[in-house]
């Protein structure tokens, strides 16, 4: 919920009402928030991704604001997650190509994503954005860096 909420909104909802506000967005949105991945049929994996207007932080952060704001169709993927068991197995691969084709299936036109790009090792929990090369073995090219390490990558689907 950290991109979906203004700094203010998110700062005065408890975590639990976070929870329950993604909670409804799972049980009573026509569409998902996002996909997961399974591996031999356990969850190991999600990435957030939906239209670029949902999320009030992008549209208001210095560094990750759209880089063609008020265009429509396009969508945002902003959050992976892979539990340990998961990891180096192509399961953010498979995340992102998935988060890419439910994007497509709804009707956008272009994914945006705003990796990490470091010269130095990151840790996992620096990794929820996604890192770069993840974005462009996609697909993804870069069309706008208004930070040394925060590029904003973008891939035509429709």
């Amino acid at each position: 919920m950290w991109f979906r909420l203004s700094g203010p909104e998110f700062r005065a909802t408890p975590a639990g009402g976070r929870r329950g506000r993604l909670q409804g967005l799972v049980d009573g949105a026509e569409r998902a928030p996002g996909v997961l991945a399974y591996l031999s049929g356990t969850p190991v994996g999600w990435c957030a991704v939906a239209p670029l207007e949902e999320h009030a932080r992008l549209l208001r952060s210095p560094i990750t604001r759209p880089a063609s704001p008020g265009s429509p169709g396009v969508w945002s993927v902003t959050c992976f997650y892979v539990r340990r068991e998961g990891r180096g197995r192509g399961v953010a691969v498979a995340l992102l190509e998935g988060a890419v084709a439910y994007a497509a299936s709804q009707g956008a036109r272009v994914v945006e994503g705003y990796p990490k790009d470091s010269e130095k090792r990151l840790a996992a929990d620096e990794l929820y954005y996604g890192w770069r090369g993840l974005f462009e073995g996609a697909g993804f090219e870069e069309v706008e860096r208004r930070s040394p390490t925060r590029p904003t990558m973008r891939r035509t689907v429709g």
